[in-house]
């Protein structure tokens, strides 16, 4: 297949994840309009939309409960087709969430929701629903994704996936007929529970990885190199607080530092940042689609350095390197559980 690439990103930061579904390999995550994050001006944050698209970052990452980002999917494309014309829109891809309360799933309530999806994204089609659930002693999430894929039969969503499953719940989702193109999942460096079991699973499946927290909310980065732990106050951010806990039960502060050190010796050898080599390692394991990378609309602005990620390859002295630390941490997946787990404890 023909891959129509933006010409500032190579044509390996594409990556197909169905049939008629093309993504960039790096997604723009959402979550930092959420209001958890800081405030987003909505007007210099849907300009900056065009400067992603522009640079290929064509793939956005939000959910249905992350403030006002599917209204900014929604303005966004009323001005790329107004600025650019119709068919400017074949050119980005808008990954949604729904992410209901436990309790009757209903046709009626299951069309309400996407319905709702729908009209704040200004689509006529859902490029990817990806369906969360938060109890398993509900079963009645098996009853939704039923009627999820009703709707895509029906042509209200291309494509379903899901968010934060685990292994075993994947699989009844997937033994009870139910098809399913991804699993978004927590994967980093320090978070490397994917590999015991799903990654595996999904590969046998064709079933892809999308992974987020890979930078671990800016930990893995050169800025908290060198830097004495933070406390609660400096961590003022949602994504800090919660990954802060997630570098605690890995090994703490000090083997961060380490990491950090050595991460930033292979960052050097390929002329790239510590945040890319952590992107890139994630990206190279078995069955990842793509990262997330959440994005500071109008704020912040990394375009130029996460380009970078598709210019350099890890080899195995690198990845010698890592292991070297990697091999000194906690077993998350014994003090946490599989993916998403931490989300039902």
């Amino acid at each position: 297949m023909l891959i129509n690439t933006p010409a500032s990103l190579p044509p390996s930061s594409r990556f197909q994840l169905a049939p008629n579904l093309q993504i960039c390999r790096i997604l723009n995550g959402m979550w930092q309009v959420s209001g958890a994050h800081g405030s987003i001006d909505p007007e210099k944050a849907v300009e900056s939309m065009f400067t992603y698209l522009d640079a290929g970052f064509t793939t956005w990452d939000l959910a249905d409960h992350y403030g006002p980002a599917e209204d900014f999917i929604g303005e966004f494309r009323r001005r790329l087709a107004d600025r650019r014309g119709p068919d400017a829109l074949a050119g980005i891809q808008a990954f949604t969430k729904w992410v209901p309360n436990p309790g009757p799933m209903d046709r009626s309530w299951v069309d309400e929701n996407i319905n709702k999806s729908l009209r704040r994204m200004d689509v006529d089609s859902l490029d990817l629903l990806q369906f969360h659930w938060w109890d398993y002693n509900d079963e009645r999430y098996l009853e939704a994704m039923g009627h999820l894929g009703e709707l895509r039969d029906e042509g209200k969503i291309r494509h379903l996936g899901l968010t934060n499953f685990d292994t075993h719940h994947l699989q009844r989702i997937v033994d009870d007929g139910h098809q399913v193109v991804s699993n978004q999942v927590q994967y980093s460096l320090v978070d490397r529970r994917p590999e015991v079991q799903m990654a595996t699973y999904c590969q046998d499946q064709g079933i892809h990885l999308l992974a987020y927290g890979t930078l671990a909310g800016g930990l893995l980065s050169e800025k908290y190199l060198g830097q004495t732990e933070p406390g609660r106050t400096d961590l003022n951010t949602a994504s800090l607080s919660k990954y802060k806990q997630m570098v605690d039960a890995w090994g703490g502060w000090e083997l961060l530092q380490d990491l950090l050190l050595v991460l930033k010796s292979i960052a050097g050898r390929h002329r790239v940042s510590i945040a890319d080599v952590a992107i890139r390692y994630v990206l190279d394991r078995p069955a990842v689609a793509g990262v997330i990378v959440g994005v500071r609309l109008g704020v912040a602005d990394h375009r130029e350095d996460n380009a970078q990620v598709f210019g350099f390859e890890l080899g195995p002295e690198d990845l010698d390197k890592i292991k070297s630390v990697l091999s000194r941490s906690q077993d998350l997946y014994q003090i946490i559980g599989d993916c998403g787990d931490e989300y039902r404890r």
